[in-house]
């Protein structure tokens, strides 16, 4: 749980957007970069967000991630499209991929972009909450920044997380939101267990030798379990052909690890899709029967000693704001890390060394 002083959300991305400027990043790729970043600590996606600003820096210092990229769109039909990332922040591609993609929707019913060349470029949600904002349904998904599992029954890491996300409209404070990892556990949150020296749950990992490791510090020694055993393995196969494969992106071996990589082009892939109901004969009706039909949900009786029933996403626009007013709370740990990054790149830290205990 996250303690100690607030910052204000203006404040942390100014930091960031500094911090990416210190190593070649331009003024406004720099600020987009950062709004993202920050807004995925908004909404509760801590692990990628702020706290993969080290991963980003250690790329664009050690040359594996161009920071002037030129984002163009490498092949273009009416309802689909590729962009080329040329090995930019991961977050300027996917952001052009998300808004290209909307306006084939509105223009042709759908629209789906992928992505090759792109990078690292935090949680899916970012990706996929805009279109159901808009009327839209969203739907992304992402080859894994480093490989974490094998096949299922093999022992050679060839698979990634490999994420995907999906939004719809419903009336009512929330749109639904569900964005998960293809392993039981997402990369990002161990090495957030690992930072603020905490242990893993049995049944995120395993070593070689079969048996669970909890200890975020041997990571390395073993390798992430797929949810649901053979049924996550095809999921996650099916992601890196779509994500990967159909973009000429990296998937299976081709993958670079970007953490321990940083000067290699990761070729990552992506896509981005987005679907406009009025193409289905909804007209303006499925915010609606969403609506309804999660309203059914939420009534169904819970279990005994279970909570109520909630959808992907509840809660998320209340809780968005209350940070966007109040600031936001990170750990210590992290706050020690900005600080250091802060001294690194030779500008002001986020946090006065009082705030730090």
């Amino acid at each position: 749980m996250a303690d100690g002083p607030a910052i204000a959300v203006e404040s942390l991305r100014d930091f960031v957007s500094r911090a990416l400027m210190a190593r070649g990043v331009p003024d406004a790729d720099a600020a987009k970069v950062a709004d993202l970043m920050v807004e995925a600590d908004i909404y509760g996606y801590g692990t990628h967000g702020v706290f993969r600003l080290r991963q980003y820096l250690a790329r664009l210092a050690g040359g594996g991630c161009n920071p002037t990229p030129k984002i163009t769109v490498a092949e273009e039909t009416v309802a689909t499209a590729v962009i080329d990332g040329d090995d930019g922040l991961g977050h300027l591609a996917m952001s052009a991929a998300r808004d290209l993609a909307m306006e084939k929707a509105r223009a042709a019913g759908i629209g789906w972009v992928g992505v090759r060349r792109g990078n690292h470029a935090g949680p899916l949600a970012l990706y996929v909450r805009p279109q159901a904002d808009a009327g839209l349904l969203g739907i992304a998904a992402a080859v894994g920044s480093a490989n974490h599992v094998p096949p299922y029954g093999g022992s050679n890491l060839l698979i990634g997380t490999n994420p995907i996300a999906f939004s719809a409209p419903a009336d009512g404070p929330d749109p639904f939101v569900f964005d998960m990892a293809t392993t039981v556990a997402a990369m990002g949150k161990i090495k957030t267990m690992l930072q603020q020296g905490q242990s893993m749950p049995e049944g995120w990992m395993v070593g070689r030798d079969g048996k669970p490791l909890t200890d975020p510090a041997r990571k390395s020694e073993g390798f992430l379990l797929p949810i649901g055993g053979p049924k996550g393995f095809g999921l996650s196969v099916a992601i890196g052909l779509l994500a990967g494969a159909l973009n000429g992106a990296a998937f299976g071996s081709d993958v670079v690890d970007f953490t321990k990589d940083t000067t290699s082009s990761t070729n990552t892939g992506q896509f981005v899709a987005a679907l406009d109901p009025k193409a289905f004969g909804m007209g303006d009706a499925f915010p609606q029967v969403a609506a309804r039909i999660f309203a059914e949900m939420r009534a169904s009786a819970p279990l005994p000693g279970h909570d109520p029933v909630r959808l992907p996403g509840d809660g998320k626009s209340a809780f968005a704001e209350a940070r966007r007013t109040n600031g936001l709370v990170l750990n210590q740990a992290l706050r020690a890390d900005l600080n250091a990054l802060a001294a690194d790149c030779g500008i002001d830290p986020p946090f006065p060394e009082s705030t730090q205990a």
